[in-house]
């Protein structure tokens, strides 16, 4: 490999020729050499559409400074970072500065570089790219993008996706009646369509909390630079960056108003991530009773019947597992685990900064891939092809002893509860039970016992 030599502020440094990125990111990368989780792309493309922006703004509030050819030539450099095209350039790690001022660096270097390539006109890192900004402020704004178009471009689309197919579901099961479940006990009849709305209803409810959840990370920080205070920068940069953004994005964007807060407090996140959790915990209860319903085949619920995708042992021949339904309950359990780390991060902001951005926005951001790749795998590979077993729930619901509860009106309580303790006791029927016991007749009891309208 052959290199070139960079100077920063401390000095100078050996930089692989071949890479835009210059001596602050080279630094990085000899410093932090933890673990090998990268800064996520959806950040880096985010700094993308940032400095473009900032460029943009730059240009119309102090166009002495950032030159029409500055201009251009920075904003065909950022573009290339928004559009992917040099994410190869970009290798730093979260685990670093708290700020992720490398990572802005890194940015700045990158675009710098670049756009200098590209124009020949020399463009520096701090005083062109980074103009009327810090890393105080930018990091957090790339945190919010990110945020806002993986969550709209990505989780939502899937998660609508996944309400779509269990809408389909509840339509094809239409008339299938089953036995209902409380505390993993027999309880009263339900039509599978009816459960399975329940589950379509707890994901639309979830859809609608994770949009209002966007919407609190729509206000960006830009403007505030070091401190808050938006010192260096233009009067109105905030604004028209978050105006450019909104363009150039498609989504709203908006200049917070307080950049004190917007610098030092992650509730948006926090509350966001709160939202990905519902969405998590409500994936593993259906992803559990689906695994529950298809148990089996012979000595489990059998209830329902899902695509046998893969076999499911070395050892047993012919054993077939719901694959899809455990790799939900394993993300959900991520998800978990990363609230609990976007949490403790966003308590940890001291006086005008938080110090914990990385770790907050991979957290955010991987909760969010896994969820939205886990929802487009279970969709596809399991939910649409699940069919009711019907014959199964008829047989269920049959010998169910609480659809004596359809009885309680007309015997009372106490012998509906005589009634079920003596046909489990004894091994026979409601019906013959009623019987025996002389509570009803024969024409009586079916007459008033219809479980399947008992839904």
């Amino acid at each position: 490999m052959t290199y070139r030599t960079e100077h920063d502020s401390m000095g100078e440094v050996k930089v692989p020729a071949d890479r835009y990125y210059g001596a602050q990111t080279a630094r990085s990368l000899e410093n932090f050499r933890i673990g090998e989780s990268r800064m996520p792309e959806a950040v880096i493309r985010a700094f993308g559409a940032l400095k473009l922006a900032a460029a943009e703004i730059n240009a119309r509030l102090c166009p002495l400074k950032m030159t029409e050819e500055k201009r251009a030539a920075i904003t065909a450099a950022a573009r290339e970072v928004m559009d992917g095209t040099l994410l190869p350039h970009f290798p730093l790690v979260v685990y670093q500065t708290g700020s992720g001022t490398q990572s802005n660096m890194n940015a700045n270097e990158v675009i710098a570089r670049r756009g200098t390539e590209l124009s020949g006109i020399p463009l520096h890192p701090n005083d062109d790219v980074n103009m009327s900004q810090s890393s105080n402020d930018t990091f957090p704004t790339a945190m919010h993008i990110a945020a806002v178009t993986e969550c709209e471009g990505r989780l939502l689309p899937a998660l609508d996706a996944l309400i779509g197919a269990l809408a389909a579901l509840e339509e094809r099961s239409r008339g299938a009646v089953k036995s209902g479940r409380t505390h993993l006990q027999d309880a009263t009849p339900i039509a599978f369509s009816q459960e399975v709305s329940g589950w379509r209803a707890s994901l639309e409810r979830d859809a609608a909390a994770i949009r209002l959840s966007v919407d609190a990370l729509r206000p960006l920080a830009i403007g505030g630079t070091a401190v808050g205070t938006g010192l260096n920068a233009p009067r109105g940069f905030g604004e028209g960056v978050a105006e450019v953004l909104t363009t150039l994005i498609g989504t709203p964007f908006s200049s917070a108003g307080n950049k004190f807060s917007a610098l030092t407090s992650l509730s948006p996140f926090v509350t966001g991530h709160a939202a990905l959790k519902a969405l998590a915990a409500d994936l593993m209860k259906i992803a559990n009773d689906v695994r529950w319903m298809a148990s089996g085949p012979r000595c489990g619920l059998g209830e329902i019947r899902i695509p046998e995708n893969e076999p499911g042992s070395s050892i047993m021949p012919g054993k077939v597992n719901p694959t899809q339904c455990e790799a939900v309950t394993m993300v959900a359990v991520r998800v978990m685990g990363n609230d609990v780390t976007v949490g403790i991060a966003a308590s940890q902001g001291n006086f005008e900064l938080n110090v914990f951005l990385p770790v907050t926005v991979h957290s955010y951001l991987e909760s969010l891939g896994l969820l939205a790749d886990a929802m487009t795998s279970f969709r596809l590979r399991c939910v649409e092809g699940i069919e009711p077993n019907r014959e199964k729930m008829e047989g269920n619901l049959y010998k169910s002893l609480m659809t004596v509860t359809a009885l309680s009106p007309h015997i009372g309580y106490e012998r509906c509860a005589t009634l079920v303790k003596h046909a489990h006791r004894e091994g026979v029927t409601l019906r013959e039970a009623c019987l025996a016991l002389g509570y009803l007749s024969a024409e009586e009891f079916d007459r008033l016992y219809r479980p399947e309208e008992m839904i």
